[in-house]
């Protein structure tokens, strides 16, 4: 979307400029090159959040895993969880 609003942009700008053969490709070139710094800046609080939403997604997973290998084992999950996520194992009598 960056690329085309800027690429009307460089297009429109030279044919104000006077230049009647203006190559739509060659706008489109410009652009390119000038949307992809721009995009880094512009876009850096989206890039953000989503590493911090893959950040919480990996923790989440690593725990799990963690969990499932400790049950697998036969011991009590770690840091008590097995109440929150419903699990309670069985004593033997």
């Amino acid at each position: 979307m960056l690329v085309v609003v800027l690429s009307a942009a460089i297009y429109v700008v030279g044919r104000l400029l006077g230049v009647q053969e203006f190559p739509l490709i060659v706008a489109v070139l410009f652009a390119l090159v000038i949307a992809m710094p721009l995009g880094i800046w512009l876009f850096a609080p989206l890039r953000r959040r989503a590493t911090a939403g893959l950040e919480v997604t990996t923790a989440r997973r690593r725990r799990d895993r963690e969990q499932l290998r400790a049950r697998l084992r036969g011991e009590a999950p770690p840091d008590g969880q097995a109440e929150e996520d419903g699990f309670c194992q069985a004593e033997d009598s």
